[in-house]
């Protein structure tokens, strides 16, 4: 998992800036029971009194620390998990009829390569970039030795053998962020970048904050249950598992 429940909670209290103290005394906590949270000490009950200050759901924050989602399925799509300082970004692979398509390009230029070579990628039809933060494009330029850069707008749509990507707004973690939904495979699916994890969402500020959630609410909660969600850091989930699992989606 990419979130724990420390950081959905540091998210939400950034995102509508409020102080661990003013949040605390709206929920009828002591500072320190907030802080306990933030700390990692997990309380069900302090979670349950806290989500609602936060818009959170309190349902779904109770239950964050065992939440994982279930393994994906999904023989087309690959994951290439690339170090990036102390933890992983994603990069993800669609091989399908001969066409192979890839969603961000990783860290760098040396561990994009390394990458490839270990999942046998000599070349790719297209390359697609959620948004421009140096963990996702560092390694353009190995990308480009191997194929094209598709660069896209939110509402453009492009045809690659059996694959219909469409790209969608999800702004608010980064300015001009993309999210790339595709039909063509075994279920549909939806590359999300940093905008959402498994449990969680991208960091914002609070002046997008809540215009990063609606840009999810309208281009990502509106699928189908099965869509299969592929986030730029942390395992792959479905959006039937996000509606009931991710706190920020009451």
């Amino acid at each position: 998992m990419e979130d724990d429940f420390t950081y959905v909670i540091r998210k939400a209290l950034r995102g509508l800036s409020l102080a661990p103290g003013q949040a605390a005394s709206r929920a009828g906590l002591a500072e320190s029971e907030v802080m306990g949270l933030i700390r990692g000490k997990f309380s069900e009950t302090a979670a349950r009194r806290l989500a609602p200050i936060l818009s959170l759901d309190p349902e779904a924050l109770a239950r964050l620390p065992g939440y994982q989602p279930k393994p994906m399925a999904l023989s087309s799509v690959e994951r290439l998990d690339i170090p990036f300082e102390d933890g992983q970004v994603n990069a993800w692979v669609i091989r399908v009829d001969g066409i192979i398509v890839l969603f961000d390009a990783g860290f760098s230029e040396a561990s994009i390569a390394l990458a490839f070579d270990a999942a046998g990628i000599s070349r790719i039809d297209a390359a697609f970039i959620t948004h421009d933060h140096r963990d996702h494009v560092g390694g353009l330029h190995e990308v480009s030795k191997r194929g094209p850069l598709h660069p896209m707008q939110p509402g453009e749509s492009v045809t690659l053998g059996p694959l219909t990507i469409d790209a969608i707004d999800l702004s608010g973690h980064c300015n001009d962020s993309l999210g790339f939904r595709i039909k063509g495979l075994e279920k549909p699916v939806c590359v999300v970048g940093d905008a959402l994890f498994a449990g969680s969402i991208g960091g914002c500020p609070p002046e997008t904050y809540e215009s990063a959630l609606g840009c999810l609410r309208r281009g990502v909660f509106t699928l189908p249950d099965e869509t299969v969600l592929l986030p730029g850091h942390g395992p792959a989930t479905t959006l039937g598992e996000e509606r009931i699992s991710n706190p920020f989606f009451p």
